[in-house]
């Protein structure tokens, strides 16, 4: 949630668009039209997709790195990642000549960080330029305290990790 006086904002995208109308210089959406609209297209794909990676690689920042081998459905939304990463990059991100998808940091490398948490985590074989990107990404000094805070949590378990018989008894 994102509180700013008054202002209570709890939804992602909404978090973003009323950041980057308080912050205009801050770039969050690219400055030309095209550009914005493909990114704020992939953040909502991502927003509301990708649902067989969310469900077979849950959001785990404790869990150490692991290989996971992908159903057909997870392998089919990891492939239309990199594709849209790749599309970004080579349309937007490489006229600007940032490492992220649109040049610089911005609201898609957002919405996509908890897929790079995710795609790393389970050790998912990914491009080059897939990885690439990633690296980008996980070099970020917001990158670092996101996973250094998600560490400190208390009460961290994705579901296939709960034990339920347990958690119900208590």
């Amino acid at each position: 949630m994102l509180i700013d006086g008054d202002v209570r904002v709890w939804e992602s995208l909404a978090i973003l668009e009323y950041l980057a109308e308080k912050f205009p210089n801050a770039g969050l959406w690219p400055a030309e039209a095209a550009a914005r609209a493909f990114a704020r297209a992939v953040s909502n794909e991502m927003h509301a997709g990708f649902v067989p990676l969310r469900r077979h690689m849950p959001m785990n920042m404790w869990r150490p790195v692991i290989k996971r081998e992908l159903t057909p459905e997870v392998s089919a939304n990891v492939q239309r990642i990199e594709l849209m990463w790749s599309e970004c990059r080579k349309r937007y991100g490489s006229k600007s000549g940032g490492p992220f998808l649109f040049g610089g940091f911005g609201a898609a490398d957002a919405m996509y960080a908890p897929v790079v948490a995710r795609l790393h985590t389970y050790s998912v074989d990914v491009a080059a330029t897939t990885k690439a990107y990633m690296d980008a990404v996980m070099a970020l000094p917001a990158w670092r305290e996101w996973h250094a805070a998600a560490l400190k949590e208390t009460w961290v378990l994705a579901e296939d990790e709960v034990d339920w018989p347990t958690v119900l008894r208590v």
